[in-house]
Protein backbone atom coordinates (compact mmCIF):
# COMPACT_ATOMS: atom_id res chain seq x y z
CA UNK A 1 0.00 0.00 0.00
CA UNK A 2 1.54 3.13 -0.25
CA UNK A 3 0.22 6.75 1.64
CA UNK A 4 0.50 9.94 -0.31
CA UNK A 5 1.33 12.13 3.02
CA UNK A 6 3.26 11.45 5.69
CA UNK A 7 0.08 12.06 8.00
CA UNK A 8 -2.66 10.30 6.18
CA UNK A 9 -3.76 7.24 7.96
CA UNK A 10 -3.41 3.97 6.74
CA UNK A 11 -6.07 2.27 8.67
CA UNK A 12 -8.79 2.17 5.84
CA UNK A 13 -6.18 0.28 3.40
CA UNK A 14 -5.28 -2.21 6.20
CA UNK A 15 -8.34 -2.93 7.17
CA UNK A 16 -9.75 -2.99 3.32
CA UNK A 17 -6.52 -5.96 2.56
CA UNK A 18 -7.52 -8.04 5.75
CA UNK A 19 -10.76 -8.33 4.82
CA UNK A 20 -9.68 -9.51 1.61
CA UNK A 21 -7.75 -12.38 3.37
CA UNK A 22 -4.18 -10.67 3.33
CA UNK A 23 -2.11 -11.56 6.49
CA UNK A 24 -0.81 -8.47 8.67
CA UNK A 25 2.47 -9.53 8.12
CA UNK A 26 2.43 -9.63 4.10
CA UNK A 27 1.49 -5.42 4.04
CA UNK A 28 3.69 -3.81 3.23
CA UNK A 29 3.73 0.03 3.56
CA UNK A 30 5.02 2.50 1.26
CA UNK A 31 4.82 6.83 2.32
CA UNK A 32 5.51 8.14 -1.30
CA UNK A 33 3.66 11.32 -2.86
CA UNK A 34 5.25 11.84 -6.34
CA UNK A 35 5.44 9.30 -9.12
CA UNK A 36 8.75 9.26 -9.06
CA UNK A 37 9.53 8.81 -5.71
CA UNK A 38 11.66 5.60 -3.81
CA UNK A 39 9.22 2.46 -3.35
CA UNK A 40 11.10 0.20 -1.38
CA UNK A 41 7.99 -1.72 -0.24
CA UNK A 42 6.71 -2.15 -3.66
CA UNK A 43 10.42 -3.09 -4.93
CA UNK A 44 10.31 -6.01 -1.81
CA UNK A 45 6.86 -7.20 -2.41
CA UNK A 46 7.81 -7.20 -6.19
CA UNK A 47 10.74 -9.69 -4.72
CA UNK A 48 8.50 -11.88 -2.71
CA UNK A 49 5.71 -12.61 -5.18
CA UNK A 50 6.09 -15.85 -7.25
CA UNK A 51 3.97 -17.60 -9.75
CA UNK A 52 0.46 -18.35 -8.70
CA UNK A 53 0.59 -15.60 -5.98
CA UNK A 54 -1.94 -12.63 -6.09
CA UNK A 55 -0.96 -9.02 -5.48
CA UNK A 56 -3.82 -7.15 -3.61
CA UNK A 57 -4.19 -3.27 -3.35
CA UNK A 58 -7.16 -1.38 -2.03
CA UNK A 59 -7.15 0.54 -5.42
CA UNK A 60 -4.91 1.08 -8.79
CA UNK A 61 -3.29 4.85 -7.54
CA UNK A 62 -2.21 3.11 -4.26
CA UNK A 63 -0.16 0.94 -6.71
CA UNK A 64 1.26 3.40 -9.37
CA UNK A 65 0.80 6.86 -9.58
CA UNK A 66 1.35 6.93 -13.49
CA UNK A 67 -0.49 5.35 -15.98
CA UNK A 68 3.18 4.12 -17.45
CA UNK A 69 4.37 2.77 -14.53
CA UNK A 70 1.01 0.72 -14.08
CA UNK A 71 1.51 -0.68 -17.66
CA UNK A 72 4.93 -1.72 -16.55
CA UNK A 73 4.28 -3.06 -13.96
CA UNK A 74 0.73 -5.19 -14.98
CA UNK A 75 3.12 -6.62 -17.92
CA UNK A 76 5.43 -7.56 -15.94
CA UNK A 77 2.70 -9.15 -13.28
CA UNK A 78 1.15 -11.34 -16.17
CA UNK A 79 4.65 -12.38 -17.81
CA UNK A 80 5.35 -13.41 -14.40
CA UNK A 81 1.87 -15.23 -13.85
CA UNK A 82 0.77 -12.99 -10.89
CA UNK A 83 -2.62 -12.14 -10.43
CA UNK A 84 -3.47 -8.67 -9.36
CA UNK A 85 -6.54 -8.08 -7.45
CA UNK A 86 -8.26 -4.81 -6.98
CA UNK A 87 -10.40 -4.57 -4.00
CA UNK A 88 -12.61 -1.38 -4.87
CA UNK A 89 -12.36 -1.26 -8.26
CA UNK A 90 -13.64 -4.66 -8.56
CA UNK A 91 -10.59 -5.55 -10.89
CA UNK A 92 -9.57 -9.59 -10.50
CA UNK A 93 -6.89 -10.65 -12.87
CA UNK A 94 -8.21 -14.13 -11.93
CA UNK A 95 -10.61 -13.92 -13.98
CA UNK A 96 -12.09 -13.27 -17.87
CA UNK A 97 -13.47 -10.12 -16.89
CA UNK A 98 -10.64 -9.07 -15.02
CA UNK A 99 -7.82 -9.89 -17.02
CA UNK A 100 -10.13 -7.74 -20.14
CA UNK A 101 -10.37 -4.72 -17.53
CA UNK A 102 -6.76 -4.47 -16.65
CA UNK A 103 -5.64 -5.36 -20.35
CA UNK A 104 -4.04 -8.70 -19.69
CA UNK A 105 -4.52 -11.25 -22.45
Amino acid sequence: MRLSTADQNPDHQIDALLRAGVDRENIHIDKASGAKASRPGLDLVFQLLREGDTLKVTRLDRLSRSVLHLVTLGADLRERSIGLHVIEQGIDTSTTEGRAMFGMH
